[in-house]
């Protein structure tokens, strides 16, 4: 069984799924996950888990992500992308200082509404597919955090910036949001995964060049927890699952056989509980 992480550069044109189904053929398994859909617009980092190291998808999924994303303005889609059908149009009228005074002033934290064409499920069924029947839904909303907004380049009619979000935020419903605070149609041109939690895009491999002899991240390379060497007693004990009482006091802790880590814990009262193990 081939078990670990793969920090994937994403090409354009492909959805997640593809990308999984391209890896689970390289290596020859079917239990490939991914922690972080991409638009097939959209390129940077997947971070694909293998193996025992899908139980990880959860965990690494909740860390924020970093974009550089180029904002179209002038008409908005149905997709809220370049690729959409237009729905309106207007000529671009804003100011260079009103763009920078939108993006100085734009809420940290507010209640962002999901785009129709997205895999959100309403009623077991997902958003996109009620637009696909043209039946009318009413779009969800989800709190979301703007951690960051840095404008790179204005142009003519787009605006380059780049983003550090919480999960579960739509860079589509940001650009629409942040183009009608300029009172603005705006779409989304391109965007580019930066950054997942602690992952950047250089530490990602580009797709054509993966190959089954591609080395996967292992725990050790990828949470910098305090790390404790374990006997063979405790060895059987995570085995089992067991809770263990350790002699240290910090939040998270990788318990190490040698040089490889075995297993996640995490302190709950006075003993520590497993969080994912490889053994």
């Amino acid at each position: 069984m081939i078990d670990g992480i793969l920090f994937v550069n994403k090409p354009k044109d492909m959805t997640s799924r593809d990308v999984v189904n391209r890896v689970s053929k390289i290596y020859h398994t079917k239990k490939v996950g991914h922690t972080g859909t991409l638009d097939p617009l959209a390129t940077g980092v997947l971070i694909l888990c293998l193996g025992k190291y899908t139980k990880l998808v959860q965990e690494l999924t909740s860390e924020e992500k970093e974009y550089v994303v180029v904002m179209k303005l002038g008409y908005l889609t149905d997709t809220l992308d370049v690729t959409g059908t237009i729905l309106k149009e207007k000529k671009v009228q804003v100011s260079q200082e009103r763009i920078c005074s939108v993006f100085q002033n734009f809420p940290k934290e507010y209640w962002q509404t999901v785009p129709l064409y997205s895999a959100v499920k309403i009623n077991g069924k997902k958003l996109y597919e009620y637009a696909r029947e043209n039946e009318e839904v009413e779009l969800p909303k989800r709190k979301v955090q703007i951690k960051n907004l840095e404008i790179l380049k204005i142009e003519k009619d787009t605006i380059t910036f780049k983003t550090t979000v919480s999960k579960g935020t739509y860079i589509r419903s940001l650009i629409k949001d942040l183009a009608s605070e300029m009172q603005e149609y705006g779409v989304m041109q391109e965007l580019t995964r930066t950054k997942q939690g602690n992952f950047h895009l250089e530490d990602c491999s580009d797709l054509e060049d993966i190959s089954e002899n591609t080395p996967l991240k292992k725990l050790e390379d990828l949470f910098s927890y305090p790390r404790v060497q374990i006997t063979e007693e405790i060895k059987k004990r995570i085995q089992n699952g067991n809770v263990l009482y350790l002699e240290i006091n910090a939040p998270r802790v990788l318990l190490m056989n040698q040089e490889n880590a075995v297993a996640i814990y995490e302190k709950c009262d006075s003993c520590y509980k497993m969080v994912f193990k490889v053994i």
